[in-house]
């Protein structure tokens, strides 16, 4: 058995008996399988909206991914090896395919299906390329083609035996969504793809998500995990996991709201945390996603103006899709439900399981129906979801299922283009189409036609386009084409578009690291440019600083830096193009007028500075650095000040490989006027040896934290900074009107469950600290929670604050905050002073072993 099945099945259990008194919702026996049009009845959709049926059974079954092709018919992967018992015991049988929907007659109903690829062992994803489609399956990836036109696969190459390194469905690859930089993104995953010259390139990228992906009019990357619904990139692709010596805080896998909240129209009783107090409402329904997956940002026009960029996200354990309007505040994405209490589609059907949605050429959202009773995969069903299962016969019947569209009530169907047969001018102008689907499309269709001729039209486009989507649609069009100029580029810099100024920012890189001279005018035009450039062009600019000369860098990063330093993700965007360089931009610093008075940024990022020279382990740097400290004047108290503290909690992290060894003691050991604690300087010595003298391992506090605690402290403190220091401040003594202090404070050092809660799901109202009242306006009135927080995250945090200013406890495990964050599952409001110390003082978590 499984070693996770075991976890399971003895956490379930034990919970079981913990809960057993408690009195459980009266559910329905049953929930027998329906027709189609029995199941369209009981749906419940948003005002203005309806709903037809596409396709289902026998045409289409077990779909778990859905796709247009050019000319407007829809692939379908059908995973039919999923979940056919309780056990899942034909997973590894070649019975999942790859099916091509055809509308023949116009009326919006699917009338033909072709068997595209068939045989194929849990097939998760398809992308569409020339003449054919990459294709995922048992775990590698394929690269399929269409010889003679009849959409059935006359060839399956494998491109990639190692595209994914989990076998199970929840847990492995997938997404293949082709974005407009041409890469072909996944979730899931590392890795990325894209076609150039003929050739299949693979590349290494950030981790993301879990089941499904999209991408925005911008072509920020949209994804999500099952216990958090909506989550985004903010910055291009690979250039905040650049720079080895930083890991940076934010940017990347960025929670958009902390909204958990679902409002089912039907009892849930099959979800597989059903068991735990909090999860089911009094009526048996869910009060928040377990199964959040496949995000889908709208880009069509066919819905009214408020709908375009929301984002749309399937629960199917709660048999509902919500909706999200998306908003740009300054950098960030947020977003928020517009109408808390009712969802965007809802059944009272269980076996209505949206898995997958896509738009169509029409501008209609279609959804993936897998319509089964069992959507849980094997290695996750715990006793009580088997029981549950089993009792009320919803392991059968399976290889139903149905494709929805939803449209506005005055829609009517129309013929799709075929865009297949347009010339290449003709697809030029589709690139400024309203719609994403139809600009998405053509730059594919324009890049794998390889056609050099266009480039005079496309760069007319980006130059004199009136369309903004349009002329940046033309310039990915170039580069995919290999077409594009640096001439072109130059000339957009100072374009009235920031969209188009970014991206010819971004796309310079490549021309400069090859050029010089060109590096040279790039350099000389971003530094005039940057003194008074919006936060959008800076953020850039900082990110492509690295293909400058380490001159033209580091005064333009200097100016970035001292404008919007106050900024995490500007600050992250500056470390990411320091790679190696960041002792020479310490040093900088250290001599700027600029930098003789501190601030909190300005202390956040020179501590990130000496982490990542720390983290460079380079004995010679570090020891000019420890000399730049002894030699430091009164001007420079408060940067020695964070620099020393830097190196010595970095300590942890650097003695996992060894201490530095040096030639000699560094004279600034000797001292006995130091501004730092005892500990510390012990700390400190003991990242290095030298003649005569060989560091011990050091604890950071009376508790011995070990060296796995001593690294979460070290990750910690970082993450604290950023998150957690503005109300709290650097030294935890909290701060005026924000938040209280965390320096000796009971709600620290005390239970760790009860602390794992505040930052799961926020606190609120006032509370006592050491004898002394907090209360509104002192501190804020709420403080937020932070679910969208991996669970490793949340545990350094709380290691690091329970082992700082004096506090003392034991470290806290990324299991412990799993497990609790498992265990309150419904909860969706922070939590009061009183009635979290009531909650804690009642439970008794049991932790399996």
């Amino acid at each position: 058995m499984p070693i996770i099945r075991k976890f399971l099945i003895l956490f379930s259990l034990l919970i079981l008996s913990h809960c057993s008194e408690k009195k459980a919702p009266i559910l329905e026996d049953s929930s027998p399988p329906k027709s189609p049009q029995e199941e369209l009845e009981t749906f419940e959709i948003e005002k203005g909206f309806k709903i037809h049926l596409v396709a289902a059974e026998p045409m289409v079954q077990d779909p778990i991914a859905l796709t247009f092709d050019e000319d407007g018919r829809l692939w379908v992967v059908e995973m039919r090896g999923f979940m056919t018992d309780i056990d899942g015991t034909e997973e590894q049988q070649p019975l999942g395919r790859i099916s091509v929907l055809e509308d023949e007659n116009g009326d919006g109903v699917m009338d033909k299906s072709t068997i595209y690829l068939d045989s194929l062992i849990m097939p998760r994803a398809l992308g569409l390329v020339k003449g054919g489609a990459l294709v995922a399956e048992n775990n590698s990836l394929w690269i399929t083609k269409d010889m003679d036109g009849d959409l059935k696969a006359d060839s399956k190459v494998l491109l990639d035996s190692t595209y994914s390194q989990n076998g199970i469905p929840e847990h492995s690859d997938n997404g293949l969504m082709r974005n407009i930089d041409n890469w072909y993104y996944n979730v899931k995953s590392k890795l990325r793809y894209r076609n150039q010259g003929g050739e299949w390139l693979r590349d290494s990228t950030e981790a993301r998500g879990q089941w499904g992906i999209s991408h925005d009019d911008q072509g920020r990357l949209f994804y999500n995990y099952n216990w958090s619904q909506l989550h985004a990139d903010l910055v291009p692709a690979n250039y905040l996991s650049r720079n080895k010596n930083h890991s940076p805080s934010t940017g990347i896998d960025h929670g958009l709201t902390i909204d958990r909240k679902i409002f089912p129209i039907r009892p849930n009783p099959a979800v597989n945390r059903g068991y735990i107090p909090g999860t089911l409402d009094e009526e048996g329904k869910l009060l928040e996603f377990t199964s959040a997956c496949s995000p889908l940002v709208l880009r069509s026009t066919l819905f009214p103006k408020e709908y375009y960029g929301n984002a749309f996200v399937c629960e199917n354990a709660g048999n509902l899709v919500k909706r999200n309007v998306v908003v740009q505040k300054g950098l960030l994405l947020e977003a928020f439900d517009p109408n808390p209490g009712k969802e965007f589609l809802a059944s009272t059907d269980e076996r209505f399981r949206p898995v997958n949605s896509t738009i169509g050429p029409d501008g209609a959202m279609y959804i993936a129906d897998m319509y089964r009773g069992m959507v849980q995969h094997g290695s996750y069903v715990t006793p009580y979801l088997r029981e549950q299962t089993l009792k009320r016969g919803l392991v059968l019947p399976v290889h139903m299922g149905r494709i929805w569209r939803i449209v506005p009530e005055d829609w009517e169907p129309s013929p799709n283009p075929k865009l297949s047969k347009e010339s290449s001018m003709d697809l030029i102008k589709r690139l400024s189409h309203p719609d994403g689907w139809h600009r998405d499309m053509a730059q594919r269709l324009l890049v794998e036609r390889e056609d050099a001729s266009i480039k005079g039209d496309l760069e007319d486009l980006v130059r004199n386009g009136k369309s903004e989507l349009g002329r940046f649609h033309g310039l990915w069009t170039l580069e995919g084409l290999g077409l594009i100029t640096s001439d072109l580029l130059l000339d957009l810099i100072d374009d009235p578009s920031i969209l188009l100024q970014k991206t010819a920012i971004r796309l310079l890189e490549i021309f400069a690291l090859q050029d010089k001279t060109l590096q040279t005018k790039l350099g000389q035009s971003l530094s005039s440019k940057i003194k008074d450039a919006p936060i959008e062009v800076a953020l850039q600019t900082a990110l492509s600083a690295y293909a400058l000369n380490q001159e033209d860098a580091s005064e333009i990063l200097e100016n970035v830096i001292s404008r919007f330093g106050e900024n995490a993700l500007v600050r992250d965007a500056v470390m990411s193009s320091l790679g190696n360089r960041e002792f020479d931009f310490l040093q900088k610093l250290w001599a700027s007028e600029n930098w003789k008075t501190s601030d909190p940024a300005k202390e956040i990022f020179l501590e990130m500075l000496t982490v990542a020279i720390v983290r460079k382990r380079d004995p010679k740097e570090l020891e000019r650095l420890l000399a730049i400290l002894d030699d430091s004047s009164k001007d420079s108290d408060w940067k020695h000040q964070v620099v020393l503290t830097g190196m010595a909690i970095q300590a942890a992290n650097i003695r996992t490989k060894g201490p530095l060894a040096l030639k000699k003691e560094p004279s600034i050991f000797h001292r006995t006027d130091l501004k730092i604690e005892p500990a510390r300087l012990e700390m400190l010595k003991s990242m290095f040896s030298w003649p005569g003298f060989t560091p011990k391992l050091l604890a950071i506090s009376a508790n011995s934290l070990d060296e796995k605690g001593m690294q979460q402290f070290a990750i910690g403190r970082q993450k604290y900074l950023v998150t957690c220091a503005g109300c709290h401040g650097s030294d935890g003594a909290g701060v005026n009107r924000m938040g209280p202090p965390l320096a000796a404070s009971e709600w620290v050092i005390g239970d760790e469950i009860r602390l794992s809660l505040i930052l799961l799901h926020g606190m609120e109202g006032p509370l006592e600290v050491s004898g002394k009242k907090y209360d509104a306006p002192e501190i804020l009135p709420v403080m937020p929670a932070h679910s969208t927080m991996e669970d490793a995250s949340i545990a350094a945090i709380l290691t690091y604050i329970r082992n700082e200013w004096g506090n003392q406890a034991p470290a806290i495990s990324g299991r412990t905050v799993s497990s609790t964050r498992h265990t309150s599952q419904g909860r969706v409001y922070p939590w009061t002073a009183p009635e979290l110390i009531k909650h804690t003082d009642s439970l008794s978590i049991i932790q399996p072993n």
